[in-house]
C-alpha cells in the first residue's frame, strides 16, 4: 500500500472514530462498540485503530453464577465470553500526530 494510500486510510479512521467518540467523566473518550460495529466493514479496522492508540475494552461486569433450581444446570463456574461494550481511549488520541 502506497504511503499516501495509507494516509488517507488513516485519516478516514481517525474522522470516523472522532465522529462516534464523546467525552467520559474521567477525561477519556468513550465509543460504544455497538456505533462501531454500525460503521460497517471498516469495524474491524476501527477496532485495531483504537487498540494501537492506547484504548482498552471496558471491563465487562461479571454476574456471579447462581446455584439452586433456577441457576445453570451446565457449565457452572464458566464466563461467557462476549465483546465488550464499548472502549475507552486516552483524550490525546484523536490530537494530530506531530
Amino acid at each position: 500500500m502506497p504511503a499516501s494510500e495509507a494516509r488517507d486510510v488513516e485519516g478516514a479512521i481517525r474522522a470516523a472514530i472522532a465522529r462516534l467518540a464523546r467525552p467520559d467523566g474521567d477525561g477519556a473518550i468513550v465509543i460504544e462498540r455497538a456505533a462501531i460495529v454500525a460503521e460497517g466493514e471498516p469495524a474491524v479496522a476501527i477496532e485495531a485503530w483504537i487498540m494501537a492508540h492506547g484504548g482498552e475494552p471496558e471491563a465487562p461486569l461479571i454476574n456471579p453464577s447462581r446455584s439452586g433450581l433456577y441457576g445453570p444446570r451446565t457449565g457452572t463456574g464458566q464466563l461467557r465470553t462476549r465483546p465488550p461494550r464499548r472502549y475507552v481511549l486516552p483524550a490525546i488520541a484523536l490530537e494530530p500526530s506531530r
